[in-house]
């Protein structure tokens, strides 16, 4: 039985591709490829592998692959070197290392409100 505190999070292995909207109420861990949509209560993590054609909205968002789309993350987007992000991003607060190639608008400001990240309606088990 899970305990309340406890999270959850869900990987999407590297040889998975998926057509369509991935919906979240905990942390996502993307590793494959998503062509469609992601909404995400908690955290989403795009691994160096992963290929996203779509949008992402998250509590925060940490990129290390590829990216066609926009990110809306409540509190934080991280770009690592090796992410490629051709897309608009919102956030209260961006950190971006050496070697990004980022091609889109930024909106980060850290004393806003943003439009919080979408609640999915997810079942509970």
């Amino acid at each position: 039985m899970a305990m309340a505190n406890e999270t959850h999070e869900s990987v999407i292995g590297s040889d998975v591709e998926i057509v369509g909207t991935i919906k979240s109420s905990g942390t996502i861990r993307l590793d494959g490829k998503l062509d469609g949509e992601l909404i995400c209560g908690g955290n989403a993590i795009l691994g160096k592998s992963a290929q996203v054609k779509g949008n992402v909205s998250a509590t925060s968002v940490s990129i290390e692959g590829k990216i066609n789309g926009n990110l809306l993350a409540k509190d934080k987007i991280e770009m690592k070197a090796t992410a490629t992000v051709n897309g608009d991003i919102k956030a209260r607060r961006l950190s971006v290392e050496d070697g990004v190639t980022f091609v889109g608008r930024s909106e980060v400001n850290p004393n806003s409100q943003p439009a919080p990240a979408p609640q999915p309606n997810v079942p509970q088990r």
